[in-house]
């Protein structure tokens, strides 16, 4: 399975991520993802009083720097970290 292939696997598993993990986790993999299917951020940032963007836009923006691929590698590998910690934390 190629790097393309498994990265849209993995961003269908994070659909069954469930609400309880961070914001922090959220927004990393919002930013990874954005990174990695976009690239990097084309738009200006939010306004203070669209905080919900402001917050998304600044976790694409924290990983602006990285390859398509890297990001796809990464957002892969956070995914399974929280995959993993739910299944801990239900046993």
């Amino acid at each position: 399975m190629g790097l393309q292939e498994e990265f849209e696997e993995f961003a269908e598993k994070a659909k069954t991520l469930p609400d309880t993990i961070s914001n922090e986790d959220k927004l990393l993999l919002y930013g990874l993802y954005k990174q990695a299917t976009v690239g990097p951020v084309t738009t200006g940032r939010p306004g203070i009083f669209n905080l919900k963007d402001r917050y998304k836009w600044d976790a694409w923006k924290a990983v602006e720097g990285k390859s398509k691929e890297e990001a796809m590698a990464d957002y892969i590998t956070k995914v399974k970290q929280l995959l993993e910690e739910t299944a801990a934390s239900t046993s």
